[in-house]
C-alpha cells in the first residue's frame, strides 16, 4: 500500500507548480532570446567585463553544451554559458550570464547562504540516494529508527532546496544591478532581464515546494504506519 496511497495527492500542487514554472521559463526565454540589446555585445564578453569591473578577475568563462545549462561552479570558479547564451547579444542571454556572474560575486564576497549550500552538497548527495531505500526498509521491517533515519536524510534535501532560494534571488538582484549600473541595458531591456530571471526563479520555488510536500508525505506515511 506504500506505493499507491492517498498521500500521492499531496504531490499534485508541486507537480502543477513545476510544470507552470517550466512553461514560464521557456516562454520568457523564447521571447527575450529574440530581442537583441542596444549595445549588441555578446554575453560572454559582457559577463567577463562585468566581473572585472566588480573586482573579480579569477573566474574563467567557458562554453557548455545544451540549452539553458548555464551554471557557475564555485569549486573551480568557472562560469559556464550554454550554446544559446555564450555568443548571443539578446536580452535573455545577458540576463542569464549576469545571473551566473552574480553567483561568482557571491563566492568572492563570501555570501553566507552560498557557502552553506556548497557545504551541504556532499551530505545531500549521499542522503538523497539513501533516504528512500532506508525509509522503505524501515516500513517493511517495521523498524521505526530506520524510518526516522530515512526522514532525516531526506530533510537534508529539503534544507538544500530552501537554502537555494536566497542564493538564486540574490544572484538575480546582483545581475540586474550590475547590468543597469554598468549601462549595459536600457530601461526596457532591464525589464526584460527581470522577467527572464523572475521566471527562472519560479523553478526553484517549485522545487522547494515539492521537497516540502514530499517530506510531509513521508511524515504522514510514517505516522499512519505507527
Amino acid at each position: 500500500m506504500f506505493y499507491w496511497d492517498w498521500t500521492y495527492f499531496l504531490m499534485i500542487p508541486g507537480l502543477l507548480l513545476g510544470l507552470w514554472a517550466q512553461a514560464q521559463v521557456k516562454g520568457a526565454y523564447a521571447a527575450y532570446s529574440r530581442k537583441p540589446t542596444r549595445m549588441g555585445r555578446p554575453a560572454c564578453e559582457v559577463v567577463a567585463e562585468l566581473l572585472r569591473r566588480n573586482g573579480n578577475d579569477r573566474v574563467r568563462i567557458a562554453r557548455t553544451s545544451g540549452q539553458l545549462t548555464d551554471h557557475y561552479n564555485p569549486a573551480d570558479e568557472t562560469l559556464n554559458l550554454s550554446e544559446g547564451v555564450y555568443g548571443s547579444a539578446s536580452v535573455a542571454a545577458l540576463g542569464i550570464a549576469a545571473h551566473e556572474a552574480g553567483h561568482a560575486m557571491q563566492k568572492l564576497e563570501g555570501y553566507a547562504p552560498l557557502q552553506l549550500r556548497s557545504a551541504v552538497v556532499p551530505v545531500v548527495n549521499i542522503g538523497s540516494s539513501l533516504s528512500t531505500p532506508l525509509f522503505i526498509l524501515g516500513l517493511i521491517f517495521s523498524w521505526k529508527p530506520l524510518v526516522t533515519v530515512g526522514i532525516v536524510l531526506f530533510s537534508l534535501s529539503v534544507l538544500f532546496a530552501l537554502v537555494t532560494l536566497p542564493v538564486e534571488f540574490n544572484a538575480s538582484q546582483r545581475a540586474v544591478r550590475m547590468l543597469a549600473e554598468g549601462g549595459y541595458v536600457t530601461q526596457e531591456e532591464e525589464d526584460g532581464v527581470r522577467k527572464v530571471l523572475r521566471a527562472a526563479a519560479l523553478t526553484y520555488v517549485a522545487a522547494a515546494v515539492t521537497s516540502l510536500l514530499s517530506l510531509l508525505r513521508l511524515l504522514l506515511i510514517a505516522r499512519d504506519r505507527d
